[in-house]
């Protein structure tokens, strides 16, 4: 494929984050976009006041005719969520269109370019971010494909003059594959995604596929005790290559000292809170280290961060109420917020509402999800959120609830959640999913501050 030749492009699930900044990329390069989501929310609401046209109907004739006949110009990408019986989908396939993924299409875009790569089960949205900030903050304009919306930018997808991109690198459906970084970071490899894995085991033979595939001469960059032994590690509490130290809470900010065998940065004050985001920033400092950006830029730039939407984003910080929203939809990514959140507020009562994430994720993982709700001291749970799967016989919400170790714990709806929320005014509330779960931000927030 040459993307030189690219005139038309239509996205089959064009409303998920990854693929809206395609979406965003190729409108920006001229060509003319558009494409089909199941669902209608804020983000295709953007892409459509953009000028992108969206239908919601998986319906083949809603397909613009000229996307009818496969040429050169044409481009169709699609994300593996869709479900493999879509009409459009196979619209496109009978045709004998062919069709690219998202993983496929950023393969091609970075080939070219310096790429920066970051994966991880969690924690690669946020680095990513960090990175993509740093060298913007430093002068080096990179492009950047993230899997959130970056609060400084308001977007997923960075335009840069430069030939630097960061892209976040998706381990699901073994898509990072298709990528060949100047610089890979992996933040993380703990189990998930086993619907399409199976084990831990091959999950881990992905990444560290994944961290072979550099280019001649490029960097590692691993969290430490990885199953992984080449390039350098780094980490917030172990000894290792590139280590944050003296970590401590000061004014309700998180601040911290880098280094590693070249380079002591004293007293970085990170614009954003979470013991997990001073780890992020570690990985992230020691990447911009090595694109060529400066000691005092890179701390300039972390304390300017101001993180990803729905990454411990602030949503009420009043004296009466603290609003947490977070993506959180792994046992180890609840407990790095949960604690994140304990150790900004200890003498506050934590009320958690939690919407589960896939009904595999659920059944894998329910002792661990519900170790680690304990930790709250209220639990509000919601019903699973599906996304792609068919419901699994034996598989919901109780199977957690009932496993989490806590009286003051209860399951229920969304409205429901609203109406309990504007009852009890909790002190310090923190919403966490990585479903439609954010459709709760706006009412609960107008519930705790139109008191």
């Amino acid at each position: 494929m040459e993307l030189r030749n690219i005139k038309r492009v239509y996205l089959v699930g064009i409303g998920g984050i990854g693929m809206s900044g395609l979406a965003r990329y190729f409108h920006h390069m001229g060509c003319a976009v558009c494409g089909y989501d199941k669902t209608s929310t804020h983000l295709t609401d953007e892409l459509q006041h953009e000028g992108m046209p969206i239908v919601f109907e998986d319906k083949v004739e809603l397909i613009p005719a000229e996307f009818h006949q496969p040429d050169s110009a044409t481009l169709i990408i699609y994300t593996p969520a869709i479900p493999k019986d879509s009409l459009i989908l196979n619209f496109f396939k009978d045709k004998g269109f062919d069709l690219q993924k998202r993983s496929q299409v950023l393969g091609i875009i970075s080939k070219g370019m310096f790429a920066i790569a970051v994966a991880g089960t969690h924690g690669k949205t946020t680095t990513s971010s960090m990175i993509a900030h740093i060298l913007k903050a430093a002068g080096k304009d990179c492009s950047a494909f993230l899997g959130g919306i970056a609060s400084n930018y308001n977007s997923n997808v960075l335009f840069g003059k430069s030939n630097i991109v960061v892209v976040e690198a998706d381990e699901y459906d073994r898509s990072f594959l298709t990528l060949h970084p100047d610089i890979a970071i992996i933040t993380s490899m703990d189990a998930d995604h086993l619907d399409i894995y199976g084990d831990h085991a091959h999950l881990t033979d992905s990444f560290k596929q994944f961290a072979s595939q550099l280019k001649p001469g490029g960097k590692l960059i691993r969290k430490k005790n990885l199953p992984l032994t080449d390039g350098i590690s780094y980490s917030i509490k172990d000894e290792a290559d590139a280590m944050a130290q003296n970590v401590r809470i000061e004014n309700g900010s998180f601040w911290f000292d880098f280094k590693n065998a070249d380079v002591s940065i004293k007293d970085i004050e990170l614009g954003i809170p979470g013991t997990h985001n001073v780890e992020n920033a570690t990985a992230a400092t020691q990447a911009a280290l090595y694109a060529g950006v400066s000691a005092a830029d890179i701390k300039a730039a972390l304390t300017s961060f101001r993180g990803v939407k729905r990454r411990f984003e602030y949503i009420v910080k009043t004296d009466k109420h603290i609003y947490i929203d977070d993506y959180a939809h792994h046992p180890e990514e609840l407990r790095a917020c949960i604690s994140s959140v304990k150790k900004l507020y200890p003498d506050k009562k934590l009320t958690t509402i939690f919407q589960p994430h896939l009904f595999t994720r659920t059944r894998d993982f329910a002792d661990g999800f519900a170790e680690v709700l304990a930790m709250s001291d209220e639990l509000i749970l919601l019903d699973i959120y599906p996304a792609r799967e068919l419901p699994i016989e034996g598989v919901d919400s109780d199977m957690i609830l009932g496993r989490v170790k806590m009286l003051n714990k209860r399951k229920c709806g969304k409205k429901e959640v609203v109406d309990l929320v504007k009852l009890e005014q909790p002190e310090l509330l923190l919403t966490v999913g990585a479903g439609d779960i954010d459709t709760l931000v706006e009412p609960l927030k107008q519930v705790l501050t139109n008191v």
